[in-house]
């Protein structure tokens, strides 16, 4: 799934290539959508929340859709020729007289009143890369359920907003804590600067074409994707194992010597 570095990739690519601009092509394929027509409007903005992403238009409608594991946005240039896959997949086009935006496989797709986004996101937490960042308010959402796992609670996204499976791994790396340890037995020092940390990985991705969490260049990720090669830092064979709330089980990496704690191997 896509994190929040990568759906704000997405919204300045949207925004660059749509916004100020009128919409001469507008075609939703979904049911509830069909007859929707948006063509004659101008695109206002198109702002990321979270792992979210808000078109607005003219007339007060905001397009919300979710990219979920599979979904993407791709915008074109006039004649150039569309590659995000065969034509079934697509979901929405919204055209202009020199771009054209093409959603495919959005699980999510909604037309809504702009005064009404909170029906679509009004849930989030503090957004990691928006203006609502509130890093106490972030944690205090991380710790009201001291017995949820850390893993679990920074995938969330109504304690915070923008985590993926790939920062979750990496940060509870860097904050040298295990996916499985109960939240509220973070130390205080890490839980402290959890939310800074956070939010410093994000920021400085949100500009970069590939996600580095280490600052080499040799390997950009600590832990992430890696089992079993040796940690970077201890050089013990790093972990993998599942993680979820029994709903859904999302691969997890950590190291067992420099996260030491509860994990489902001993």
């Amino acid at each position: 799934m896509p994190e929040g570095d990568t759906v704000w990739q997405t919204a300045r690519r949207l925004h660059t290539a749509l916004a100020g601009h009128v919409l001469t092509r507008s075609d939703l394929r979904v049911p509830k959508y069909a007859t929707a027509d948006l063509t004659g409007r101008t695109v206002l903005d198109v702002t990321p929340r979270g792992k979210h992403l808000l078109t607005r238009i003219e007339g007060g409608l905001t397009l919300h859709s979710h990219l979920r594991m599979d979904g993407s946005w791709r915008v074109y240039a006039p004649g150039e020729r569309w590659s995000g896959g065969p034509g079934h997949q697509i979901r929405v086009i919204l055209g202009t007289a020199d771009r054209t935006a093409v959603g495919y496989r959005l699980p999510v797709l909604d037309l809504l009143r702009t005064t009404e986004e909170d029906r679509a996101v009004g849930h989030l937490g503090p957004d990691l890369l928006g203006p609502d960042w509130d890093p106490d308010n972030a944690l205090a959402n991380l710790l009201r359920d001291p017995a949820r796992p850390l893993g679990e609670a920074l995938l969330d996204q109504r304690n915070l907003a923008g985590i993926g499976n790939i920062y979750k791994s990496e940060l509870c790396f860097l904050l040298r804590a295990t996916p499985w340890l109960p939240v509220g037995d973070l130390p205080a020092e890490p839980a402290a600067r959890l939310p800074a940390l956070a939010r410093k990985l994000l920021e400085a991705n949100r500009d970069r074409p590939a996600r580095s969490t280490t600052g080499r260049r040799d390997q950009n990720l600590y832990v992430y994707g890696r089992a079993p090669r040796p940690c970077l830092r201890c050089r013990t064979s790093i972990r993998a194992a599942n993680q979820g709330d029994g709903s859904r089980e999302r691969p997890t990496y950590w190291c067992p010597t420099c996260q030491p704690g509860p994990s489902p191997h001993p």
